[in-house]
């Protein structure tokens, strides 16, 4: 008789645990349902099939882990100080955020020191691309001239990666251009293991522009009709660092590792 009492409790505690994990079960799809029936009428659709279901069903269980990798990123973005710059400077239209070459936050903070412009990095555009609209200067100059404050960024095969900012742009056949404000930089410079350089203008010859050339500061580096083969010797129009002097077997390796045996890999122009 105990035996049958004792048998009995354990069904009655058995069954109502059951009943309790229905319960809470019932509860759980009813929560769920009313997601999906306010997503289902956020999307306005009459009916969702057994495979939506399950599908809307996945992306709301991924919800807490995007959730997650939001805030990781913005606890990287805060760790590495780089918040505001990715508020103010980057969006779809004018920005470094589609570009081939800048990759580093490090070599956007430099580049808005050195060219100190707000204004600048809150309108320019990227006006041309050498992989995406050709290697050849005529098409270079139809897309960058008179565009007034301009920003060249060439990488060679090599992955040096270096340019030159110019406040007043370049124009067609017009020859010589003075620029007080111009300068050229080096961005990323393995062979020699330096980088992150600026080269203020030291003379007025700052620019060159002729429709057979592309890029071209001075004697310092340009490219020609192709825009793939290109010279450097800095230290002509652009002040040097460490006592180089131009012409030099140094000054000549200094930019691109070599006076004229380096390649065109990329070439990005941007403006206002």
């Amino acid at each position: 008789m105990d035996n049958n009492n004792n048998n009995n409790q354990i069904q009655n505690a058995n069954q109502n645990q059951n009943e309790n994990e229905m319960k809470n079960l019932e509860k759980k799809g009813n929560k769920i349902k009313q997601i999906l029936a306010k997503l289902q009428a956020k999307l306005q659709i009459k009916s969702i099939s057994p495979i939506s279901k399950f599908s809307i069903l996945n992306i709301i269980l991924l919800l807490p882990l995007i959730y997650i990798h939001i805030k990781l990123w913005e606890k990287d973005k805060e760790m590495i100080k780089i918040k505001p710059i990715f508020e103010k400077y980057f969006d779809f239209d004018h920005s470094f955020s589609n570009s081939e070459i800048i990759k580093d936050i490090e070599y956007v903070k430099k580049l808005q020191e050195w060219i100190n412009d707000n204004d600048f990095f809150s309108k320019m555009k990227k006006g041309y691309s050498a992989k995406k609209d050709g290697f050849n200067s005529h098409d270079w100059h139809n897309k960058v001239d008179n565009k007034g404050k301009t920003l060249i960024i060439i990488q060679t095969k090599d992955n040096f990666i270096f340019g030159g900012f110019t406040s007043v742009g370049f124009n067609g056949n017009k020859g010589r251009i003075n620029d007080s404000n111009a300068f050229i930089f080096s961005l990323r410079n393995d062979k020699n293991d330096r980088k992150l350089e600026k080269f203020p203008i030291k003379k007025d010859y700052a620019i060159f522009s002729r429709l057979d050339h592309g890029p071209h500061f001075s004697c310092d580096f340009w490219l020609n009709s192709d825009l793939k083969p290109g010279f450097s010797n800095i230290g002509c129009s652009y002040n040097t660092h460490n006592g180089i002097k131009y012409d030099t077997d140094e000054a000549k390796s200094y930019l691109a590792g070599s006076y004229n045996s380096w390649e065109v890999y990329e070439i990005e122009t941007y403006y206002i």
